[in-house]
């Protein structure tokens, strides 16, 4: 008798594993049950279309042949029923049975299953604020939303508008809708945007958003949404008081897991709200399966689970769980090491693995980091500039995360990074890794190798390095270090921090030695537009007894505060 393997949800994760459990069982019966309208979106794509980076709506739900993804595209090229505009109500799991009602006839449907998979997405979390319900107030998390704002775009009525949130939908949101041509303000309750990213990477990339003619608000919370007399947003009010005059808000604070239909089942949830599930991507119902942005898995490097609702996930557990409904436990999926990247503006912003202060909090006692800038190929083939923080254990030098920003393609360095954490790769092995090289592409010593020869040299003690964090901080206490530029004159002329350095060229260092202070226990810092120099430097320095030397990582390049010019 052949299986019946039923999928609610038609997103991502849930087709994925109905056409995965069709490859391994040509016999067994499949049903998707979709809610929506439409089918497996690449909702990631939202933004893209709301910009005008395609016009084509049909690009969201085709193959890559353009075939759109429609039930009939189900039904003849995989033999899987697909039935949209469908909502399931309720889970018998002791019949083995689940309800579901028709939503353009109305009629109530019952199916049954041997194994059932569940899909079913999540929501956009909403602030509990007064004015919610207003006319104005959007989110972009589903088809009809980004029909909604492409519609938006396309007319060129509304001029202002408020993205609430600085997430990565946030940050994406505001790009599409400043292109076309709306005033925006992006509003964050945190202390910086994209939370991923340590500060100092962030505050880069705000200053980059609002070069772009969009306004950023961190550490200020929505208190609430103001509408007319017709009930209609025209200002959002911040919790310092300030109210932002617009005509529409884009609401992007996060999904909430889609779970009370499996929670009214006996299925079990987690501390994040999602549903939780072994390495089988199974529940605690052994013919329950649960798959994407309604789960939480396991974070493998802190041993925690999280809601990782990313599309490349979705797709990897749902091809996990439709080959165990279709053969039994066989496959599983380790988790997440919470990897992403995402376009801001002309800037590419990413990060894989934990950050030092998760690293700190998980009982690492010598956590060893390192922020670098420098070109992704060389400079006669149009280099832009990376920006890069590393971290590893200084103990074991195991690499546990990091994060690059910058004009050129930051995915790449990413994908590396993530690749070298998932193998437990050390520093001592990353400085010698056999990559790709040619001019087009990459340095002779790749970006990320050059940003792990930085971290060895400070695991080894060959580099004293300090974030320009911790130099703006040292000046704020009144501190005075000895801080030398190590560029030329004709680059200090077109670019320079002003605060208080002194422009020694490096090739000038030997012979100026006289210019620097006395006491070789003075500190001094040293730096140049990436720091390369900055660190020549200070090995010559140190050669010649000066022994508080240390260097600004990064250069100017990663300093996120004011400059002088």
């Amino acid at each position: 008798m052949a299986k019946k393997i039923l999928v609610i949800g038609g997103s991502a994760s849930g087709p994925k594993a109905a056409a995965r459990a069709r490859r391994l069982d040509f016999d067994a019966e499949i049903i998707i049950l979709q809610k929506a309208h439409d089918l497996s979106m690449a909702s990631c794509g939202y933004p893209y279309y709301v910009g005008g980076f395609f016009d084509d709506r049909n690009q969201l739900l085709c193959t890559p042949t353009g075939v759109v993804r429609d039930p009939v595209y189900y039904m003849k090229a995989k033999n899987i029923i697909a039935k949209t505009d469908t909502e399931v109500s309720a889970i018998d799991r002791k019949e083995k049975k689940v309800t579901a009602k028709n939503l353009l006839s109305g009629e109530t449907e019952t199916y049954e299953y041997d194994k059932l998979i569940l899909a079913m997405g999540a929501t956009p979390r909403m602030p509990p604020v007064p004015g919610i319900d207003l006319d104005g107030i959007t989110t972009l998390q589903s088809m009809p939303d980004a029909d909604y704002l492409r519609k938006v775009r396309d007319e060129g009525r509304i001029r202002k508008a408020v993205v609430v949130g600085g997430g990565l939908i946030g940050i994406e949101t505001c790009e599409a809708l400043q292109l076309a041509g709306i005033k925006i303000t992006v509003v964050e309750m945190l202390p910086q945007i994209l939370m991923f990213l340590d500060w100092q990477l962030a505050k880069i990339l705000e200053n980059h958003v609002k070069a772009h003619a969009a306004d950023v608000i961190t550490d200020n919370a929505v208190s609430a949404f103001l509408g007319d007399e017709k009930g209609k947003l025209r200002a959002v009010k911040l919790a310092n008081g300030d109210e932002i005059p617009c005509e529409m808000a884009v609401v992007a604070i996060g999904v909430v897991p889609n779970t009370k239909i499996a929670k009214d089942a006996g299925i079990e949830t987690g501390r994040t709200g999602g549903i939780t599930v072994n390495e089988y991507m199974q529940t605690n119902d052994p013919d329950i399966y649960a798959v994407g942005d309604c789960t939480e898995i396991p974070q493998r490097l802190t041993g925690s689970n999280v809601h990782a609702p990313y599309g490349d996930l979705a797709n990897l557990e749902g091809r996990v769980a439709g080959e165990n409904a279709a053969r039994g436990n066989i496959v599983t999926f380790p988790g997440t090491i919470q990897t992403g990247v995402c376009k801001v503006f002309d800037f590419s912003a990413g990060s894989t693995g934990i950050s030092k202060a998760q690293a700190e909090k998980l009982g690492y006692k010598n956590v060893v980091s390192v922020t670098t800038s420098g070109p992704d190929k060389p400079g006669f083939m149009g280099a832009k500039i990376l920006i890069n923080r590393m971290i590893a254990d200084g103990d074991s030098g195991k690499i546990l995360g990091f994060q690059c920003i910058g004009m050129a393609d930051a995915s790449k360095q990413i994908g590396m990074a993530a690749m070298a954490i998932m193998g437990g790769l050390t520093v001592d092995q990353l400085v010698n890794a056999d990559l790709p090289y040619a001019p087009p592409f990459s340095l002779a010593i790749d970006n990320i190798v050059a940003c792990a020869h930085a971290l060895q040299n400070k695991i080894r003690g060959l580099m004293d390095g300090c974030s320009a964090v911790e130099v703006k901080a040292k000046l704020d206490k009144g501190e005075k270090p000895f801080i030398i530029d190590t560029r030329s004159p004709e680059e200090w002329e077109e670019m320079r921090l002003g605060i208080g350095e002194h422009l020694i060229p490096v090739g000038a260092l030997r012979h100026r030695l006289n210019e620097l202070p006395e006491d070789r226990n003075t500190e001094i810092i040293t730096y140049c537009k990436i720091s390369l120099r900055g660190y020549e430097a200070a090995r010559t320095l140190i050669a010649n007894g000066y022994t508080n030397v240390k260097v600004m990582e990064g250069g100017i390049m990663a300093w996120p505060y004011h400059r002088e010019k």
